[in-house]
């Protein structure tokens, strides 16, 4: 699938339709923490930011036009040259890697911001996973989180709706079993000595055919979390 990444009507399509709102709160959340106007045109010039599960680049490209300095990993060798080939044909300066966060802890790299978005419902040990993602995080920095609940509902929606009945994804995309609840992305995150900052949930409106922040944390929600 890896090709497939940058065609807005093919496999990621959702993900196309879902980055505006992502974006957003990434860029808002991150100003306001940081001390910026989210309302500039680079608010996060001067940052290092780290995506773990990066893709083809559908976040670092625009996080970068935001102004941070990226970088993005990704254990597929695959999805790494797809988002390095469309950064240089963008003219953006991206650092792209074909490595785990486990191997970015072993290079003692660090960074203000670490992303980890649509990526823990699919990792072997969620602990392990958000216990290397925390360490790639400066104090005072910022570590955010996208993924799915599980929940009866997130099971409808998410897997019999999106890959069933619309077929947004291929079926056996998810795994309900591997979906996460909020309580289980906050607790070894304070372990890991962060406080959640703000926590929302995400929806799909059918009538607009577009995505949105809600109260309903029931599917999809992102968190942001502060390392002290």
């Amino acid at each position: 699938m890896a090709e497939a990444w940058w065609d807005p009507h093919g496999d990621f399509k959702p993900l196309h339709q879902l980055n505006p709102t992502r974006i957003a709160f990434l860029r808002d959340t991150a100003a306001r923490h940081f001390g910026r106007a989210a309302s500039d045109d680079a608010p996060l010039e001067g940052l290092s930011l780290c995506e773990i599960g990066c893709g083809g680049g559908l976040l670092t490209e625009p996080m970068r036009r935001l102004g941070a300095e990226v970088t993005g990993v990704d254990p597929s060798h695959r999805n790494v040259g797809i988002a390095r080939a469309h950064a240089e044909k963008s003219g953006l300066k991206i650092t792209y890697l074909q490595c785990a966060a486990e191997d970015m802890v072993d290079r003692e790299e660090r960074f203000d911001i670490v992303l980890a978005m649509e990526v823990v419902e699919h990792v072997a040990n969620v602990d392990a996973f958000i216990a290397s993602c925390a360490q790639l995080v400066r104090p005072g920095g910022l570590m955010f989180f996208s993924t799915i609940n599980r929940t009866a509902k997130a099971y409808a929606l998410a897997i019999v709706g999106a890959e069933y009945i619309m077929r947004w994804l291929p079926r056996g995309t998810h795994d309900w079993r591997k979906f996460v609840k909020p309580s289980e992305l906050a607790q070894p995150l304070r372990r890991a000595g962060f406080a959640i900052e703000q926590m929302t949930g995400v929806s799909y409106n059918p009538l607009a055919d577009r995505w949105g922040l809600t109260q309903d944390l029931d599917v999809n929600y992102m968190l942001a979390a502060k390392r002290i």
